[in-house]
């Protein structure tokens, strides 16, 4: 039976026969989708999308993309069955047609008629996902943070640059008030000169002991592993949890670094084009969460010097936070005045913690996920255009790398490179790709 025009009853019954179809696209040669011209989208026209990795974000995404009258979802695609009947009904339900259904994002990719497709994947699967998306021709909404290692994130702006794709990644604190008001303060220089930024989460995930066990049926555990290491399975190590496991994520410093430090970023920044740091150090490891199976530090301490502008940048990812909310960005002036934000407020204060009078900005005129439809349209630059967001990603996998390494790692903005040989020897940096899959490199 094709994978495509599945009825829902044939795909909810389909156990063993789909997995072994499964299994024959993703075993063979690591094929990237035949290179294909952009469909043109005009301004009224409807914007076809298909779903790489269901569940989770990617899932979530794709319902608020579903809540435009100029989107349609055409396509799901993920290698475990279990995760894809609530979002074939949702999206059945709201187009009383059934999408189609793969194994491999491969073959939607093939598609002619989707014109962009929802990353939402495991971060040891973004690289792949975007770059052949970008190779057939389709634009993308892509999960942060963008990639498991800086290689990684670095060829895959240089991919979408090349293909002339919009992509916006799903870091929508660019589009939300307290933010966008917090940085056009900084950038209006009304906090004066900024000496130091802090950006900080708290952590105390527990993903708990497990075993080795059979794979269910329902999951191409090949497939899902895909281009990272082979390990045995474990279902307290799959679906979520892979964020703290530093061979499918990268723990706290990615998943939530990538969007609180972001913000301090975009605040000492003109624009998109971020500063970066030119030397990163870094501390830390598992220091309270012992008796468990995650890999990933619950505790780092990190410093990141700048110039031009010249501060510095401390990243924590710590244990309590008092009088602070469990996470946040801050700006310190010369002068002592601090502003703070988060996810759902911000503040001025002054040098003794007395809250101050703030200004406010015009608000953003679109939420992030309209603000991605119309530059599909408009072929404009999104507000979290992976260029961008790209930078953000490979500061964080700095501060792992020189966390991994033990080492102070230095970057050169220019080259878009790490200086020297400290911190190439990590997870953080690269990995060698698992046959027979190989990352495309653009440049």
């Amino acid at each position: 039976m094709s994978q495509q025009g599945m009825s829902r009853r044939e795909f909810v019954g389909q156990t063993a026969a789909g997995m072994a179809l499964g299994m024959g696209l993703l075993s063979g040669a690591c094929s990237a989708p035949s290179l294909a011209p952009r469909r043109r989208v005009g301004p009224n026209d409807r914007i076809v999308l298909g779903l790489i990795g269901c569940g989770g974000m990617g899932a979530a995404n794709m319902r608020s993309l579903m809540g435009f009258d100029d989107v349609q979802v055409a396509a799901l695609c993920d290698v475990d069955e279990a995760r894809i009947p609530g979002d074939f009904k949702d999206v059945e339900t709201k187009y009383g047609k059934a999408p189609d259904v793969y194994r491999d994002y491969r073959r939607m990719l093939d598609r002619k008629d989707i014109d962009a497709v929802i990353v939402g994947t495991p971060d040891h699967w973004h690289a792949l996902n975007l770059i052949h998306a970008v190779e057939a021709g389709k634009d993308a909404y892509c999960e942060k943070p963008v990639s498991h290692n800086l290689v990684e994130a670095r060829s895959m702006a240089a991919a979408a640059r090349h293909h002339k794709s919009v992509v916006q990644v799903g870091t929508w604190q660019r589009s939300t008030r307290e933010f966008t008001d917090a940085i056009a303060y900084v950038r209006a220089g009304k906090l004066g000169r900024v000496t130091q930024c802090r950006a900080w989460i708290a952590d105390a995930t527990r993903i708990g002991r497990g075993k080795v066990e059979p794979v269910p049926p329902n999951l191409d555990y090949e497939a899902w592993v895909g281009p990272a290491a082979m390990t045995p399975y474990q279902s307290n190590k799959v679906h979520w949890n892979w964020r703290w496991v530093m061979n499918t994520g990268g723990g706290l410093t990615t998943d939530w670094g990538v969007h609180m430090m972001d913000i301090a970023l975009l605040g000492m920044s003109a624009g998109q084009d971020l500063v970066m740091p030119t030397e990163v150090s870094a501390y830390g490891g598992r220091y309270a969460i012992l008796d468990d199976d995650r890999d990933a530090p619950d505790v780092t301490e990190a410093l990141l010097q700048f110039e031009g502008p010249d501060f510095v940048m401390h990243w924590s990812v710590l244990r309590d936070h008092p009088g602070k909310p469990g996470h946040g960005t801050e700006f310190v002036s010369a002068d002592g005045r601090t502003l703070r934000v988060w996810r759902g407020g911000w503040s001025l204060l002054d040098p003794d913690g007395k809250e101050l009078p703030k200004e406010e900005s015009e608000p953003v005129p679109t939420d992030h996920w309209r603000n991605f439809l119309d530059c599909v349209k408009s072929r404009g630059t999104p507000r979290a255009d992976l260029a961008s967001v790209a930078q953000t990603t490979i500061v964080c996998h700095l501060v792992n790398a020189a966390l991994e390494s033990g080492e102070v790692v230095r970057w050169d903005k220019a080259r878009m490179e790490v200086v020297g040989e400290s911190g190439k020897e990590t997870l953080a940096y690269s990995r060698p790709y698992r046959k027979p899959w190989k990352l495309p490199v653009y440049s």
